[in-house]
């Protein structure tokens, strides 16, 4: 990493400016590094997925802001009309921080559960790309999960962390970075489509849910993902004293380790039925198995293989 002090004049003069508009706005720019986990990173340069929406781009222009060598990663989908032309708009806007931009483009066909298979497609191509991810993006998760009768995992969330960078940070403050930088954004309109669960639990939940309360229910579910958490690392604490081969293991425990393996190797969260066609996978059960749109899931010998659609390993688990 690069402390903002070796940034050249020009760059560090724009850094200045932003640290500046921030304070304007009653946030300073060191509490938002602060919060943030770009320290994990080290000095090896950051692959940051980017919509071109605030998120994304504010914390493109924190990892810039923090002296990182940043590597956008956009995906288009080829769901909305004209989403190609969105990749020059976001490399235009972040251009002036020296960051390029890489762009891939997946089909994602018409359907049902568009959501999930634009995601898994996206995950696919990201490959451990930090993503943007904030504390109301954490709450959120907490709740989704829960409608969809997730386990200690789903309930769990999201791991802070290199690849999850900003869940310490409000949605509110990454648009804040973008408006003091200056930087164009893009606004989905997908985001207040209805037909989606998340866009629902946002916009109709969360609220009702802090109004019973009479307060912001936001940072209380992402305690309660923290504590989730805590709970399933002294689970594994346990079963790493086991056996590793699922087949070993009761159904239950072997779903929890291969629900914490795969969310730690791929960032996927599965239900709990394409868990159990993943643990049937492992202990031999099933050939293979095609897990969501995009991945799929095949023993070989002693090594449990997850594959995107053009055959590439995605990530490999030991069973002995």
């Amino acid at each position: 990493m690069v402390s903002s002090g070796r940034l050249p004049s020009r760059l560090g003069q724009r850094r200045e400016g932003i640290e500046r508009a921030l304070s304007e706005r009653g946030i300073a720019l060191e509490s938002l590094l602060a919060r943030s986990n770009l320290d994990e990173w080290g000095s090896e340069p950051i692959r940051i997925g980017v919509s071109g929406g605030p998120d994304s781009m504010g914390l493109a222009v924190l990892a810039w802001a923090h002296g990182q060598q940043v590597l956008a990663v956009h995906i288009d989908h080829g769901i909305r009309p004209g989403s190609h032309k969105e990749g020059a708009v976001i490399a235009d806007a972040l251009a002036p921080f020296g960051i390029g931009l890489l762009e891939y483009r997946v089909a994602v066909e018409h359907g049902g559960n568009l959501e999930d298979r634009a995601r898994q497609a996206r995950l696919a191509r990201l490959r451990g790309a930090a993503t943007a991810h904030t504390m109301d993006d954490q709450a959120e998760t907490v709740l989704a999960n829960l409608l969809r009768g997730a386990g200690l995992i789903g309930v769990g969330a999201m791991q802070p962390g290199a690849r999850h960078p900003t869940l310490g940070l409000r949605r509110a403050e990454l648009r804040a970075v973008c408006e003091a930088a200056g930087v164009a954004v893009l606004d989905d309109p997908s985001n207040t489509d209805s037909r989606f669960v998340r866009n629902r639990v946002r916009a109709e939940l969360i609220p009702l849910a802090s109004t019973i309360l009479q307060r912001d229910i936001v940072p209380i579910l992402a305690r309660t993902a923290t504590q989730s958490r805590e709970y399933a690392v002294a689970l594994d604490l346990i079963l790493g004293q086991l056996a590793n081969d699922p087949a070993e293991l009761p159904a239950v425990l072997a779903r929890h380790r291969l629900n914490a393996q795969i969310v730690a190797g791929l960032g996927l969260r599965l239900t709990s039925a394409q868990l159990e066609h993943v643990r049937e996978v492992a202990v031999g059960a099933r050939r293979g198995h095609q897990i969501v749109h995009a991945i799929e899931v095949r023993r070989r010998h002693d090594k449990l293989v997850f594959l995107d659609r053009d055959g590439a390993v995605l990530l490999t688990l030991d069973l002995t």
